[in-house]
């Protein structure tokens, strides 16, 4: 575990899951400890294995993206990949997980 995530991560998966959380803060407009606390409310009982772990085979602002939204009706969500998506106003936003719960990173700074 790192401080900021709370699955294990060899140096290689960290820099994979800091990736999808900086996609997320540049894509959503949303503060680096929501990023944070969204991939480790949807990760944190998740087995990672070291990179290349089989997530690899996608860029991290497709797993941004699933951690984001909620699925269409038809159980699709966007790729990331620019002039690929459909209209993202037809998606519904997950709420993000409450502050005082357990998946949001242990710093202040890591808010930036």
């Amino acid at each position: 575990m790192t401080r900021e995530f709370l699955m294990r991560l060899d140096e290689g998966m960290l820099e994979y899951f800091r990736d999808m959380a900086n996609e997320m803060v540049e894509r959503f407009e949303i503060p680096r400890a929501e990023a944070v606390a969204r991939i480790n409310e949807r990760y944190r009982d998740s087995e990672i294995s070291p990179y290349p772990d089989l997530m690899c085979h996608e860029f991290p602002e497709f797993w941004a993206y699933g951690v984001y939204y909620y699925p269409n009706d038809k159980g699709q969500l966007p790729s990331g990949e620019e002039g690929e998506d459909f209209d993202l106003s037809t998606l519904q936003i997950r709420p993000a997980p409450p502050k005082v719960s357990p998946v949001w990173p242990l710093r202040e700074e890591d808010d930036s």
